[in-house]
């Protein structure tokens, strides 16, 4: 996941516009818009998550990008489903790019048509696993902000010991206000108990000592802010909270939640590469794997960012999923189930209720 710094709103941009003969998909009701040229194996990677999606949920699905490349990939399929359908567009944003200039450049890129799909109504989401820069830079300046969102955070569900973690901001706004992690923490909150179905959050935030004195200025203010705020702020967490499981939401600055995700990642890639080769080291050790076989495959399921897909762009006034650069098939499927549950559950209606309590006296 490649991420961006803080965007804003003096870009001008023509977007590329999308013919309204464009849209007859019918039968149902929910469409998601899939960025299907984003990612680092797309678009084969990301037509086969497609695809299974289009098989397991019930919504139609859009795949973006250039026509002929999409349906020279989709006429290997011999059964496509008959909600899966193509809209063209003829430019990629690169990885590597510029994202703020891309956006403004490549008018007809995959992102900022299929973000221009959810601006217009088109569609109720819109996921990529392409230019996470760009993807923020093109929904910020596109769909805005929801009233009460200064700036728009990464939220990226993080499996734990004792439950699931929403951990915000993970590289969209890298030098923050404490008021943007106020309004992360109150999003996040929302985002927890509406979508992942925790009745009531824990929010804390993220810092190097639980002591409420511990951390920079900015920490110490932003540590007020939410003890004021009304959210269910139980204090600082530590590093080692990260994957306990035992807080539903941990608030940081972009650039300390971005490095945390990518320690995180390599962490885990070392800790396999050693346990697989510690397991080979001999017939008995190899004979353990071997009758360890359905251990060993719960686990990998349970720590799988797959299962999770993407990580929702939390304060732009649409659905947007970012998903990993590496995405597999599977997680492209279950991005575009996270948009689904997002769209589903109406969430950007509870993050702007839970934002107006930046701005309303606490009670009691």
């Amino acid at each position: 996941m490649r991420c961006g710094g803080d965007f804003r709103f003096w870009i001008t941009v023509f977007p590329y516009r999308i013919p309204h003969s464009a849209f007859r998909i019918q039968g149902r009701s929910m469409k998601i818009a899939l960025d299907a040229m984003g990612g680092d194996t797309a678009p084969e990677t990301t037509i086969a998550g497609a695809i299974r999606a289009a098989r397991e949920l019930p919504v139609d699905i859009v795949l973006i990008g250039p026509q002929d490349v999409l349906a020279t990939r989709l006429d290997r399929y011999r059964r496509r489903p008959p909600n899966l359908s193509v809209i063209h567009a003829p430019e990629v944003i690169g990885m590597d790019e510029s994202p703020v200039a891309s956006v403004r450049k490549k008018r007809g890129s995959s992102i900022n048509v299929g973000v221009e799909l959810l601006r217009d109504g088109k569609v109720q989401a819109f996921v990529s696993a392409g230019n996470t820069g760009a993807v923020v830079s093109a929904s910020t300046l596109f769909l805005g902000l929801l009233p009460g969102a200064e700036r728009p955070g990464i939220g990226i569900v993080l499996p734990g010991l004792q439950g699931e973690t929403l951990l915000i901001d993970v590289g969209a706004n890298i030098a923050p206000k404490p008021s943007h992690l106020l309004q992360y923490a109150l999003m996040g909150e929302a985002y927890v108990r509406e979508v992942l179905g925790r009745p009531k959050p824990t929010v804390a935030l993220l810092n190097v000592g639980e002591e409420e004195t511990k951390g920079t200025d900015f920490i110490r203010e932003t540590y007020n802010l939410l003890e004021s705020s009304g959210a269910n702020f139980v204090g600082n967490a530590e590093g080692r909270d990260l994957f306990a499981g035992t807080i539903n939401v941990i608030v940081c600055d972009g650039f300390v939640g971005n490095v945390a995700l990518k320690t995180a990642e390599s962490m885990a890639k070392a800790i396999s590469q050693v346990l697989k080769r510690s397991l080979a080291m001999s017939p008995i050790t190899r004979l353990g794997a071997w009758l360890s076989q359905s251990a060993f495959k719960a686990m990998r399921k349970e720590i799988d960012y797959a299962e999770y897909g993407g990580a929702p762009l939390l304060g732009v006034n649409g659905v947007c999923i970012i998903a990993h650069g590496s995405s597999t098939a599977k997680a492209i499927k279950n991005a575009l189930r996270a948009g689904y549950e997002s769209a589903r559950h109406d969430v950007n209606r509870h993050l702007m209720a839970a934002l107006q309590r930046q701005t309303q006296p606490i009670q009691g």
